[in-house]
């Protein structure tokens, strides 16, 4: 039997309906939350990105302030924006698209960031925070992936969970996130990576694997263990093609699966919105 899908839309759907109510109580109490962007250069994609966001924000009772930087600018143009975005008492959470041009160092620029305004959840503070199990804005994809497990009814607590990719993005908080202590988490996390001798003899013995390299089409059939539960975290573009780490064909092995599109990313475009809300709640 092919495997059953675990699409991220209604997940999204429902979580930003809840933001939505959030955020009328909120304005009802003179607090309009707002979600400030900053885009450097000239890239099709992120700009499109950003597009997709501030039309969420607008559906959702958000300002969205942004500021487009031009390729050209420098790494204290950019911290210059950010500080004015840190100040300003109307902006509660702010998101620096990335990738930048080359010349400019995200790592910095995201340093410079107020840690609470931070709603990708990314800066050192809150990865700290996270780590820890302190209240803050958590990261959004691997937020995202927990709500969408626990969505679709899959249980976690107690079962062995493979992540394959040890990024700062997804891997190492979405690694910390399972092992917290909470029914939606709770889990037995194996970090895995392509330097690790004979990885796929851990990805075959996962309940849930959860693969987040960015490597296309790492994961084949033979990698994956009968009826386990397949999650595909990392991506890459050529273009506008989104090329997914899980081969499609591993849905004839698997019982429960994301799709190639609409997966995961929904849920993280959801989160960003949760974070900026508890944000301004803040």
């Amino acid at each position: 039997m092919p495997a059953r899908l675990l699409p991220g839309h209604p997940v999204a759907d429902k979580i930003l309906t809840q933001v939505a109510a959030d955020v009328t109580t909120l304005r009802a109490t003179g607090v309009t939350p707002s979600l400030a962007t900053i885009l450097v250069g000239d890239d099709d994609a992120s700009a499109g990105y950003i597009r997709i966001k501030q039309r969420h924000a607008t559906e959702l009772g958000f300002t969205s302030p942004h500021v487009h930087l031009p390729a050209t600018a420098t790494q204290a143009d950019l911290h210059h924006v950010i500080d004015q975005f840190n100040t300003a008492h109307d902006v509660h959470g702010v998101l620096l698209q990335h990738p930048l041009p080359t010349h400019l160092d995200h790592e910095r620029a995201l340093h410079h960031l107020d840690p609470d305004k931070d709603v990708d959840g990314m800066h050192p503070t809150n990865m700290g925070r996270l780590a820890l199990g302190l209240p803050g804005p958590t990261p959004c994809t691997p937020a995202g992936i927990e709500a969408l497990l626990d969505h679709h009814h899959i249980p976690v607590a107690g079962r062995h969970v493979v992540i394959l990719g040890r990024g700062a993005t997804l891997g190492r908080p979405l690694a910390l996130l399972l092992t917290q202590k909470r029914p939606t988490a709770d889990a037995a996390v194996t970090v895995i990576h392509t330097g690790v001798p004979d990885w796929t003899a851990h990805t075959r013995r996962a309940d849930i694997l959860i693969a987040a390299a960015g490597v296309p089409g790492i994961i084949q059939p033979h990698h994956i263990r009968p009826g386990a539960v397949v999650i595909g975290g990392g991506v890459r573009y050529a273009g506008r093609r989104l090329l997914p780490d899980v081969d499609e064909r591993c849905a004839d092995i698997a019982a429960a699966i994301t799709p190639r599109l609409g997966g995961v990313g929904p849920t993280t475009v959801a989160m960003l919105f949760r974070n900026a809300l508890h944000a301004a709640r803040r």
